[in-house]
């Protein structure tokens, strides 16, 4: 006798919610349809669910999401960056308190090298037929940051290959949730013996119709609830093995139907973000102006409240982070989340001359305003200008100061700047410098904060 097991998953939705709507209706529609023909379902998310970026996130700390997740009757998570380093340490240890599914993430700790008191390592579902579904999750290995939230976080394969050797004692199969990338998915179905399954998110990356390594199936469902995937697994009863497993994903513009009052709801979304966000912070007495291809106020204020902030000797950012300007009058937390939405830490990194003169000469690089960034914790549209604190830098005669004096070559300095500059791409010598300090949990809007307070009378 033969049953059959759907597992329908998502991954980096980032707090697109004006997909929403569609998949909520399309999940617990599924849900309904399988249980009426006596078919197994579950549904995980992959990580990444929460984003900052957008005001009901921001506004209830990634809480919103999980309200989400439960309405729709998800089974199970594991957690992404976005969940476990954009978040200050109590917020992520409070995101879950109301959620209704276990959280599984095996690589997690806290300083004392306990667990959390929300997350296991593993999970086993108990099925009506007799038959048990084993699921563990595993999460990027993003340790300096973690470390800087006073979280710990180890090595994923090695608890993957403990949590999976332990499940496939407890479980006849056994599914990975894996907030890696598309390779670690490849090498965990090629070196992790035991997993049947392995549910991919971080890289973005789609599998239209699954992918077979070393006899896994991998699936992955892209980003911003653009898919949703859907598993299908055909288990003999008596062996309790799988005979045949495939899988696909549904396009959610295309192949789920719009609910009714659809554009009410994502509308909904936004504005009870807004109002979460209404908290007056200061009264400015003119507007400041913010241009991304020219000198303007907002873009030169904050590069030079990233050198008080970071007790740095200078510093320099891209105009295009600061989306827009600022009226004159009240400035709310909303205003300068709707300014300031990425998830960007401010950084400080220690730099010989000849380091800095090279990255500096690298800002005139005629590529850089128009380009589009992707990625990196960027929510902006194009890099936009460099905008220089305490700097000086004349690329045609490759001459270089910091504070009015020469920059020498074999001189240290620290500089202040965006941390996703130092993910690769962009300055070698930033991805390269070993001594960084990233300011945590601080986003740039609370440096902006910070310093607009300086400059007003207004106290909190």
């Amino acid at each position: 006798m033969k049953t059959t097991i759907h597992i329908y998953h998502t991954n980096d939705f980032h707090s697109h919610f004006e997909n929403w709507p569609r998949i909520h209706q399309f999940l617990q529609e599924r849900r309904a349809w399988h249980e009426e023909a006596g078919e197994e379902v579950f549904i995980f998310d992959i990580g990444d669910h929460v984003d900052r970026s957008h005001p009901l996130t921001e506004g209830t700390l990634g809480q919103a999401n999980v309200e989400r997740l439960n309405e729709t009757g998800y089974d199970a998570v594991t957690i992404g960056n976005n969940e476990g380093i954009t978040l200050p340490h109590e917020g992520l240890d409070l995101l879950y308190e109301q959620a209704a599914f276990p959280v599984v993430v095996a690589n997690l700790f806290d300083q004392d090298g306990s667990r959390p008191k929300w997350a296991l390592p593993s999970f086993v579902f108990e099925l009506n037929n007799g038959l048990k579904l084993g699921i563990t999750g595993v999460t990027a290995y993003y340790s300096a940051f973690y470390k800087g939230l006073g979280w710990e976080i180890s090595e994923p394969f090695n608890e993957l290959q403990t949590q999976v050797q332990q499940l496939t004692k407890q479980a006849d199969l056994v599914v990975a949730l894996s907030h890696l990338g598309m390779y670690d998915d490849e090498k965990i179905a090629q070196d992790v013996p035991g997993v049947d399954v392995v549910l991919g998110g971080h890289t973005h990356h789609l599998f239209h119709e699954g992918k077979l390594v070393n006899g896994k199936l991998l699936g992955a469902a892209g980003k911003f609830g653009y898919y949703v995937g859907h598993i299908q697994l055909e288990v003999d009863l008596e062996t309790k093995s799988i005979v045949s497993k495939k899988a696909r994903v549904y396009q959610t513009s295309e192949e789920l139907d719009a609910p009714l009052q659809e554009q009410e709801s994502i509308q909904q979304f936004y504005e009870r973000g807004r109002q979460a966000l209404q908290q007056r912070v200061v009264s400015l007495p003119r507007p400041f102006s913010c241009h991304w291809f020219e000198a303007s106020e907002l873009p030169q204020l904050l590069c030079e409240a990233l050198t008080e902030w970071c007790e740095a000797d200078g510093a320099f950012l891209n105009a295009g982070v600061v989306l827009d300007g600022l009226d004159a009058g009240v400035v709310t937390k909303y205003d300068l989340h709707r300014i300031l939405p990425h998830p960007i830490n401010p950084c400080l990194i220690e730099l010989t001359g000849a380091e800095l003169k090279e990255v500096l000469r690298q800002t005139f690089d005629k590529k850089w305003p128009h380009l589009a960034i992707k990625g990196f914790g960027f929510r902006g549209k194009v890099m936009g200008q460099f905008v220089y604190d305490k700097l000086e830098v004349d690329p045609i005669h490759y001459h270089f100061k910091i504070d009015g004096q020469e920059i020498e070559a074999d001189k240290r300095y620290r500089l202040a700047t965006l941390d996703m500059f130092t993910f690769g791409h962009f300055f070698q010598p930033l991805y390269r410098a070993t001594h960084k300090k990233y300011f945590m949990p601080e986003f740039l809007r609370d440096v902006m904060e910070w310093k607009l307070l300086q400059l007003t009378s207004y106290t909190k």
